[in-house]
């Protein structure tokens, strides 16, 4: 069998300078294969820098990478609380723990064993809606995923930019600039991006580290205050029962609240986007399911719930026992900074000074782990649909573009923590909503009965908290959508100027097929290929087809001919590996390809004959009935209409050789 890409290709990194005899590139021309590097490769798309995914990092370093974002949270989620539940923050916390742990956690260990390329649960989804649908679904789930992520460096550098301001030994004139210092760091985010996903890891590993220890030293001293005076513990409960007599009424609130505290759950659908970043060690062998790999992705997401949920109960109790309820109120000391306000309160400013230090390292570093979700889901998805340009499967162009975007988010809400908030909460919760269908279809279609109630009651509980969000804070749909819309306006956008590429990822000739061409290139040192639409299959039909071409296009009676078929597969995927098997039917050679475009995939069967047998075959249409712009838009739409003008397009924009180009015949 003989596979071969159709579609050019740049050479790998350094090539130039391992051949000493090829002139030194200029540098621009460095400068351009640097930034492109990656964009050659298939839709098979490996994540950040895939050209070298072969350096992958044990579970724990990534998870460290996906958790900037999820422990960074605890440098306000207290503060949330407290501030949402009042007293009741603990009760609230503890729902918010066991909604973690019992259900966004189950379902994104089941996505990681199902979906374990690095798509998520959008890659599960797509596969539930044929054709246009599925494509449609995909870029609205892409739209809330760009929402989260994108909201997520913005706000975390917006955050971090507030917790500068607000450390004692801050320069005053600092809270006269907060957009600027957003944007600065917000470009020094895209910077490390930019040098290489290595670096990013290895930073985070440090930021974690750092900001975990901190944290425990925070709590543990706060605690041993909480220990050492029982009659704070009474006084909270005396206040609470003031409040709320009846202890339903404190779980029924707690339920309610527990919408404004889903930012608490962020970082799951990084940690499983990332997925191919996590070494499998020797279990996983190259082409099968990777065990290791989804072992460490698994041991990941427990891990870092487990880490989050143990921080987050013991943060909401001292802050709620050892801090005034006024404080945590717009301009008190404690709002959005509770562990903060314990770290000056009773470890003096220089420990709060580096607390908060770290604290605004790590918000601007959630980001990271955002940059590294976009990066991995973008090309997975968008160039496969033909829905971006092929360089969008290079990571550092796509870096700029994010940054940019970044920028002007944080330009239209001038670095406002507040106004970015409904928009972040929107896309957690509709992500993890997502995933949780997601799985309960997969367990349904393996009719596995008990996890699919499970998963659907986890489904029913994460679909009230979005509607429940939505409701409460309807500015983060509406930012969402206009994510949304700019990615299918793009997208369709790019489709209608890519229809003229050459859409196959591989091509593939069984011996049928290539012994087919390759008699007749050495034999008569010409390849004749008849396009023929699949009828009713009949000896008449290939007998009737073949008359009528020889005569009206004057194919010489000693050449024989093949017939090429188009037989209809999904025009609504860009990319294909093709096969193209060899039959013979009723005395008649025939070529057979399943395919959703029927030019596009002609002209890349035509590349590789000519490749295969060093000929430059011909092919012979007849022309297309019907409106040329009817069909063209049918072209667009089903793969199929204004055949023979667009296989010469395709072949012109593929091939600028005239000589080396395949000749099309119309008649």
């Amino acid at each position: 069998m003989t596979t071969t890409d159709p579609r050019p290709s740049l050479p790998g990194p350094g090539a130039a300078d391992r051949d000493a005899t090829k002139p030194r590139l200029d540098r621009s021309t460095r400068l351009r294969r640097w930034m492109l590097q990656g964009a050659e490769s298939s839709g098979a798309h490996e994540g950040p820098h895939q050209v070298e995914v072969e350096r992958t990092h044990s579970w724990w370093r990534v998870m460290c990478l996906t958790g900037v974002d999820y422990f960074s949270t605890l440098g306000y989620q207290p503060a949330i609380a407290a501030l949402a539940a009042g007293l009741l923050s603990p009760i609230a916390t503890v729902v918010l723990v066991l909604v973690t742990l019992f259900g966004a956690l189950p379902v994104y260990r089941r996505v990681a064993q199902d979906s374990f390329r690095g798509a998520g649960s959008i890659a599960m989804l797509e596969k539930l809606l044929p054709w246009w649908a599925g494509k449609l679904l995909v870029l609205v789930l892409l739209g809330f995923a760009v929402t989260d992520f994108m909201i997520t460096i913005t706000l975390s550098a917006a955050d971090a930019t507030a917790h500068l301001a607000e450390n004692p030994y801050t320069p005053h004139w600092f809270t006269d600039i907060p957009v600027p210092l957003t944007l600065a760091l917000i470009a020094l985010l895209g910077v490390v991006f930019l040098r290489g996903f290595r670096e990013a890891i290895g930073i985070a590993v440090v930021l974690v580290s750092v900001y975990l220890v901190l944290n425990l030293v925070v709590v543990a001293v706060a605690l041993v205050h909480v220990l050492s005076r029982p009659s704070l513990a009474t006084d909270w409960w005396s206040g609470l029962t003031a409040q709320h007599a009846d202890p339903l009424a404190m779980i029924g609130i707690a339920l309610l609240v527990f919408p404004k505290l889903a930012l608490g759950l962020s970082g799951f659908e990084t940690g499983v986007s990332v997925m191919p970043q996590v070494d499998g060690g020797n279990d996983d062998v190259p082409g099968k399911r990777p065990e290791g790999r989804i072992r460490g992705t698994r041991r990941l997401l427990t891990t870092a719930a487990l880490i989050m949920s143990s921080f987050l109960i013991l943060s909401s109790v001292v802050t709620t026992f050892l801090i005034p309820q006024k404080e945590f109120q717009p301009g008190g000391e404690a709002n959005g900074r509770a562990l903060a306000f314990l770290a000056h309160e009773y470890l003096g400013s220089v420990f709060g000074s580096v607390y908060d230090a770290s604290t605004i390292a790590i918000l601007w570093f959630a980001g990271a782990s955002a940059m590294a979700g976009l990066l991995n889901l973008v090309p997975r998805f968008l160039p496969r649909y033909g829905m971006a340009p092929q360089w969008a499967r290079a990571v550092r162009p796509l870096v700029l573009i994010f940054t940019l975007i970044a920028f002007a988010i944080t330009l239209i809400f001038k670095a406002d923590v507040d106004a970015q908030g409904g928009a972040y909460a929107t896309g957690v919760l509709v992500l993890i909503t997502s995933a949780s269908v997601a799985v309960t279809l997969s367990a349904r279609r393996k009719r596995q009965r008990g996890r699919t109630i499970a998963f659907g009651v986890i489904t029913l509980v994460f679909g009230y908290t979005t509607v429940a969000n939505v409701i409460e804070r309807p500015d983060g749909v509406r930012i969402a959508a206009v994510f949304i819309l700019a990615i299918v306006v793009v997208s369709l956008l790019s489709r209608v100027r890519r229809s003229f590429e050459l859409r196959a990822s591989s091509i593939e000739l069984d011996a049928v097929a290539q012994q087919f061409v390759v008699a007749d290139a050495d034999q008569f040192g010409q390849v004749c290929i008849i396009a023929n639409e699949p009828d009713d299959g009949s000896a008449e039909e290939y007998r009737t087809k073949g008359k009528i071409e020889r005569r009206s296009s004057g194919i010489p009676a000693r050449v024989p001919t093949i017939f090429l078929e188009v037989y209809p597969a999904d025009s609504s995927d860009f990319e294909e590996d093709l096969k193209i098997e060899g039959v013979v039917k009723h005395g008649f050679r025939i070529l057979r390809v399943r395919s959703g475009t029927v030019p596009n995939t002609i002209a890349s069967t035509l590349l590789a004959v000519r490749d295969l047998t060093g000929v430059v075959p011909s092919i012979y249409f007849a022309w297309t009935e019907g409106s040329p712009i009817r069909n063209m838009v049918r072209f667009l739409f089903t793969g199929a209409g204004e055949v023979a003008p667009v296989t010469r397009e395709v072949l012109r924009e593929a091939e600028p050789d005239i000589a080396r180009r395949p000749v099309v015949h119309v008649s």
